[in-house]
């Protein structure tokens, strides 16, 4: 496995020369676009890694994930009251399709589900900007992850579009927080910085139950999880992805995808710069390559 996943870091880091960094939030803009990395953990704890594996990014939207775990433990069903679970088919930070559509995000992987999620995370738990690096923490083992302060502030400096839509949530009754408390607090979540290897330590629950402390480490959600993954993850551009890889993932315009197999194994590729849908151009390829080398008849075993 070692030697497959140094060939595949070889045979696609260099598509990131096609795409570009985050240029919308400042302190994206500056990432060192030739850093790539892609981490391996199997059900068995082995785990296998090459390039920057062990380099703290900024997760971004993969934040989502971990907030949607939390809200599915704290808030239940009620969550579904607020937001959908359909994929949007249009960019991840629609106003328009909000505003369409009666102030009900389509799922909680955009941005606007992703505030509503918040809201009622916030409702549920006013610590909950703790709580959320808290769990990270236990999940990934390292109380070393934290909040990157300059993304953090270069993320409320420009964060104009996404307070509107907390706004618009606002207007139609689906938020009940102060729109700039959740907007501030979904922007930290975005700042949240871990490596590919936190990030697939973290994930385990979404392969197979984990023990621990962490709340959703029993993983009794995870097949729903999963499923808005595989719908929802890669914004409008998962249905090409569930195509070409064909398991669960979730992006961030950091850079990073994560990706699931349950039963199997969890996996980070990282590579910042992005294509036009904001998923990561390498990364992509990286995880297509090996999703085709695990899951084909008489592939390689993990």
């Amino acid at each position: 496995m070692q030697d497959q996943l140094d060939t595949i870091a070889n045979e696609t880091r260099h598509l990131a020369a096609d795409g570009k960094v985050a240029q919308y939030i400042p302190a994206l803009a500056s990432v060192d676009p030739t850093q790539f990395a892609l981490v391996v953990r199997t059900v068995s704890d082995d785990e296998y890694a090459t390039g920057d594996a062990d380099t703290p990014f900024s997760i971004q939207s993969i934040s989502k994930l971990f907030a949607l775990a939390l809200a599915m433990e704290w808030v239940g069903d009620r969550l579904w009251e607020k937001v959908g679970r359909e994929p949007s088919g249009m960019r991840f930070n629609s106003l328009i399709q909000l505003e369409t559509e009666g102030g009900r995000p389509r799922n909680p992987f955009i941005n606007a589900g992703a505030i509503a999620t918040t809201d009622a995370l916030v409702t549920a738990r006013p610590d909950y900007a703790a709580d959320l690096l808290r769990q990270m923490r236990l999940l990934a083992d390292n109380n070393d992850i934290g909040i990157d302060d300059e993304v953090h502030r270069s993320e409320m400096a420009t964060g104009d579009l996404n307070r509107a839509m907390a706004y618009v949530l606002k207007a139609h009754g689906n938020l009940k927080n102060d729109p700039f408390l959740v907007t501030n607090t979904y922007f930290g979540a975005c700042s949240i910085t871990a490596s590919a290897r936190d990030l697939v330590r973290a994930a385990m629950f979404l392969v197979a139950p984990q023990s621990g402390e962490a709340v959703c480490a029993e993983g009794k959600n995870a097949q729903r999880i999963r499923a808005i993954m595989r719908t929802c993850g890669m914004y409008d551009q998962s249905g090409e992805f569930a195509y070409r890889v064909g398991l669960p993932g979730k992006s961030g315009v950091g850079g990073g995808i994560l990706m699931v197999q349950p039963g199997a194994f969890a996996a980070c590729a990282w590579s910042p710069p992005l294509d036009r849908f904001g998923n990561s151009l390498a990364g992509q390829a990286a995880l297509a390559q090996l999703a085709s080398l695990v899951c084909a008849p008489g592939s390689v075993s993990v």
